[in-house]
């Protein structure tokens, strides 16, 4: 990627994906004229980090996690956990580390969980050296950290992010709708 900047927006990754249609990371780097692809690195089921279980609204409990390193033109651009209550993803392929065709929001649709409202924070914060490692950053880049929640229209809990960007590489653009 250089010193170009990658700017993104969320609502790709919050929609189900038509059947057929590739995922979102990959389909919104292709528009870009970029090959977009990721790793799963990990996958298992966690006792919840105590700001996912907070989010999620459990206590002590165990979720799925699902973690991916992502690129744009075979250069690390993020490193991104997704975590799932054990409930909705427990014996699906959320569970597993093997690329879940349309993606994990499709899915999640098609076991009858559809995302609402989403709820996202970020912040920049100096990386782990595990990040720094996987992302090449160097020892005085700051990582920008988006945390995303989605709900069902419930309010219900049904899927939470953390992502890590390299700062430099990204700017995130927010677009809503009035009215």
């Amino acid at each position: 990627m250089g010193t170009s900047e990658w700017v993104s927006t969320s609502m790709p990754y919050l929609t189900p994906r038509e059947k057929g249609q590739s995922d979102a990371w990959g389909a919104e780097t292709a528009a870009r004229g970029r090959r977009g692809s990721q790793r799963i690195v990990h996958a298992a089921e966690i006792v919840a980090p105590p700001e996912i279980a907070e989010l999620l609204g459990i206590a002590d409990e165990n979720v799925v996690v699902r973690r991916r390193v992502m690129y744009v033109d075979d250069v690390p651009c993020e490193l991104t956990d997704t975590y799932y209550p054990l409930h909705i993803a427990r014996g699906t392929r959320l569970a597993g580390a093997a690329k879940i065709p349309g993606g994990a929001i499709s899915l999640l649709a098609g076991l009858g969980y559809v995302g609402a409202r989403v709820q996202e924070d970020v912040v920049a914060r100096m990386p782990g050296r595990e990040e720094r490692e996987a992302l090449r950053t160097g020892d005085d880049e700051p990582v920008l950290q988006l945390t995303r929640l989605t709900l069902d229209a419930h309010d219900r809990p049904i899927q939470a992010d953390r992502m890590a960007m390299p700062g430099r590489l990204q700017r995130l653009r927010y677009e809503i709708k009035i009215g």
